[in-house]
């Protein structure tokens, strides 16, 4: 569509190569075969649900952190406080696909119990797509609600009508149980595109689409190459003032009142991902259907 970019012919891959080959290289980042399984399973389904930003390509990133002692491989996530509906858990840095499927667990067994589960999970590394959790707490037959902060990396999203990052992509997800396995279910960042969407634009040689981007004065661009290879400009958020809301709330419902990490905290280069969830059983509330 523009002749400044040359589009580079992407192979393709059948999802049993995938589920093949994501495992083994997990398994040679350290992790133990359950874990490995866990975030091979949940990246290849990224990429089934159509959604390459969170999908296998985030592999190269892992290696990036490992080598930089920011992600543990096979953490004891710590419980810093289990109180009824309320439960604390600290995933210090460790795999985010597997800390943060353990603790919705934790609180869908929780909401089986009592009713409800207030779940703050704190400083897990990069957790990959929400909507996977929302999935899994609606099979379960529980309703799903996630802020979620991104933080120990430099900035990505301006606020509104600013033309400098302050914020990350911050997403927002939640997850209503419908009628035979399907469920009804909201999974966003609060950038009008997921970073991950412009590493995917850029490696693809396309540009991002109308008003997603600015470059470092501010300016409106469609080229993702200062973005990614760069680290300048900003995404912008969704629905201008109101999606810039949105994302400060994410930051201070999973950050500030959830205990994670801040985004104007000292970073170290990770990427920690911090999230404050409930989890409804649905089913107290009456008849599902």
């Amino acid at each position: 569509n523009n002749d400044s970019y040359s589009v580079l012919a992407m192979p393709t891959f059948t999802p049993q190569a995938l589920y093949a080959v994501s495992p083994l290289i997990a398994s040679h980042l350290g992790s133990a075969e359950a874990e490995a399984a866990e975030v091979a399973d949940h990246l290849v389904r990224a990429n089934l649900a159509g959604h390459d930003s969170h999908g296998v390509g985030m592999l190269p990133a892992y290696v990036r952190l490992l080598h930089d002692k920011l992600l543990v491989p096979n953490q004891t996530p710590e419980t810093v406080l289990d109180a009824g509906a309320l439960l604390v858990i600290d995933a210090r840095r460790g795999y985010g696909q597997r800390m943060t499927a353990d603790a919705v667990r934790r609180a869908i067994t929780r909401a089986k119990e009592i009713g409800a589960c207030v779940l703050a999970l704190r400083n897990a590394s990069h957790v990959g797509r929400i909507g996977t959790y929302g999935e899994l707490a609606a099979s379960n037959g529980c309703v799903f609600t996630a802020f979620v902060n991104v933080a120990d990396h430099h900035d990505i999203a301006a606020p509104f009508a600013c033309a400098e990052p302050r914020l990350g992509t911050n997403p927002f997800c939640t997850a209503i149980p419908g009628p035979d396995g399907y469920s009804l279910m909201l999974d966003m960042a609060t950038t009008t595109i997921a970073a991950g969407k412009a590493r995917v634009a850029f490696n693809k040689g396309v540009p991002v689409p109308d008003d997603c981007l600015i470059d470092d004065a501010g300016n409106p661009t469609n080229d993702p190459t200062g973005f990614i290879r760069d680290k300048t400009g900003s995404l912008l958020t969704f629905g201008r003032h109101k999606g810039s809301g949105m994302a400060v709330l994410c930051e201070v419902l999973a950050a500030a009142v959830g205990g994670g990490q801040r985004v104007d905290q000292p970073v170290k280069g990770g990427i920690l991902n911090s999230m404050l969830a409930t989890v409804i059983d649905l089913s107290k509330l009456g008849d599902p259907a």
